[in-house]
């Protein structure tokens, strides 16, 4: 009797590529990407710190597997040296969402996700719309040249944040320095840092028993009322107010500066929403997939058992790094996908992530960027940059892309 043909051996892994994240021209793909995802779309990567290599998923539907499946585990990084972007965690390893699994995850999450509504945005966008409003304004009066960045794109999410967490406008500028602090420590002494966030640690305390005195809607209120009902901890309460204080900050004042640039640099788009003001909410989802919004990867994750992976075998304990960037730009998913088409009718992008992680402020991000856009437009109909597209600044060495300065005249 023959005997049954042995299996074929596995195929070997793929070389291990160092990625070196390089800072990139304006709102230009990274090439790294574009190579891997048309050549090898879930390779091996070493990345400038950490130890060891990891794997890196490019491709649309892997991205949406790997983010989606429990078997990869974001909390097994915690006190993992991985090769990283980053001598230290992209994203603080104690604080909020980002490094726990279900089912705290979830129950987190419920908690916050009460603050993130329609009806909490409804609340809040004649809030926002006012403070884009009063910023144009000063804008008008200063005159052009303006800097977009100074005066819209750096204060207005900041404002936003402030009225989502229930911050009372006389306190507005103490909440302004040790935000502001925060976001540079990185860049600053360890001291600097740690006397930023002991400083951002007593508003949101303050904060958080003014809600328990005043009970309102906004997300302090929510949050309050959670520690009360013994959902959730106090520390629990204070790192969830943090972490989106910090980061609703900083990734909307960079993605919305780099949108409105696309659309300088698309004088036929920019436009087109003037002529047609309703088709706002579709260009701006389009902005979100087309726009680089970070450099390289965010937080990795673990995998916990053997899975494969886009015909990739990764091992339990192995890394996994998710490019949502070169996903929004897959060309099996996304026809012509270099191109902004306010008329795509495609897959939902993935700028907000996906599964479990799947950002819970994305409700608010497009609201703002609908305020921010729609303001300008409406403001300035004869909006054009001061200066040669390829003179505008963009951040260097940074997480997230985007304008540092964006001169513009009307």
């Amino acid at each position: 009797m023959p005997l049954d043909p042995a299996p074929a051996p596995a195929p070997p892994p793929p070389p291990v590529r160092f990625w070196p994240v390089d800072d990139l021209p304006a709102l230009d793909p990274d090439p790294f990407l574009d190579e891997v995802l048309r050549e090898e779309p879930v390779t091996r990567i070493r990345l400038p710190h950490g130890d060891g290599y990891a794997w890196l998923v490019t491709r649309y539907e892997d991205v949406r597997f790997v983010t989606s499946d429990p078997r990869f585990s974001r909390e097994e990084v915690v006190g993992r040296d991985v090769t990283t972007m980053r001598p230290v965690p992209v994203a603080s390893q104690t604080a909020g969402l980002q490094y726990i699994d279900p089912p705290r995850h979830n129950r987190l999450r419920r908690v916050v996700a009460r603050a993130f509504t329609g009806r909490s945005m409804q609340r809040l966008r004649p809030l926002a719309e006012h403070r884009a409003a009063e910023l144009l304004d000063a804008m008008e009066r200063d005159g052009a040249p303006a800097d977009l960045m100074e005066h819209l794109h750096g204060p207005f999410p900041i404002a936003v944040i402030r009225d989502f967490l229930g911050v009372d406008e006389k306190d507005w500028h103490r909440w302004a320095q040790t935000g502001e602090a925060l976001l540079s420590a990185g860049v600053e002494s360890k001291e600097r840092a740690a006397e930023a966030a002991k400083a951002t640690r007593a508003r949101i305390v303050e904060l958080l028993q003014q809600r328990r005195e005043d009970p309102r809607e906004d997300l302090a209120g929510v949050l309050a009322q959670a520690v009360a009902s013994g959902e959730i901890t106090d520390d629990e309460a204070i790192s969830l107010a943090t972490a989106i204080q910090v980061s609703g900050g900083h990734a909307v004042r960079n993605n919305s500066g780099s949108m409105m640039y696309a659309l300088l640099t698309h004088p036929g788009h920019m436009d087109r929403l003037r002529r047609e003001p309703e088709l706002l909410p579709r260009a701006v989802d389009e902005l979100f997939r087309y726009v680089p919004h970070r450099n390289g990867v965010g937080i990795p994750r673990v995998a916990t058992e053997d899975v494969e992976v886009g015909g990739q075998l990764v091992r339990a304990g192995d890394v996994v790094y998710n490019a949502y960037v070169s996903a929004n730009r897959d060309p099996d998913v996304f026809d012509d996908p270099d191109s902004l088409d306010f008329d795509r009718e495609t897959a939902a992008h993935l700028a907000f992530g996906h599964g479990p992680h799947h950002c819970l402020a994305a409700i608010m991000a497009r609201m703002e960027a609908e305020v921010m856009i729609g303001s300008v437009l409406t403001r300035f109909p004869a909006i054009r940059l001061a200066v040669a597209p390829e003179e505008v600044e963009f951040q260097r060495q940074g997480l997230i892309r985007g304008p540092r300065t964006l001169p513009v005249t009307w």
